[in-house]
């Protein structure tokens, strides 16, 4: 399980780390997480969208990029965001500067009110978690 790319004709697994996300990154999950921010028209409506080879479209990069970018305050030139099944099944970047996050699955959610500090934990439990 993983994520994959290929490097000088050999496939690699890229290596994995989690790290304590900033509060600001942790809401881009919560964000992810809710119908309403991710529904037709809406700031991370095709995050999760995928090309007919299983890459994410020029789409979800830049909705994905822009989401992480902006609240991070970071400059990264190309995020993917991918589920938890994709990691799992092996997930192949597209380009060597693709930078992975692995949203992790709602399902994990209790009924408790503080989505945030949850998102947090999730994404310092979840491999490359956002």
């Amino acid at each position: 399980m993983g994520i994959k790319k290929t490097v000088k004709g050999k496939d690699i697994t890229v290596p994995e780390f989690a790290m304590g996300p900033p509060d600001a990154l942790a809401q881009v999950i919560v964000d992810a997480w809710d119908p309403a921010k991710t529904a037709p028209g809406k700031p991370l409506e095709h995050i999760l969208k995928r090309t007919h080879t299983g890459y994410a479209t020029p789409e979800a990069v830049t909705q994905a990029t822009d989401a992480i970018n902006t609240a991070a305050g970071l400059n990264l030139k190309r995020a993917v965001i991918i589920t938890e099944e994709e990691h799992d099944n092996d997930y192949w970047m597209e380009t060597p500067d693709d930078v992975i996050f692995v949203l992790p699955n709602s399902t994990r959610l209790g009924g408790g009110m503080d989505r945030l500090q949850t998102a947090k934990l999730l994404m310092a439990c979840t491999p490359n978690g956002i």
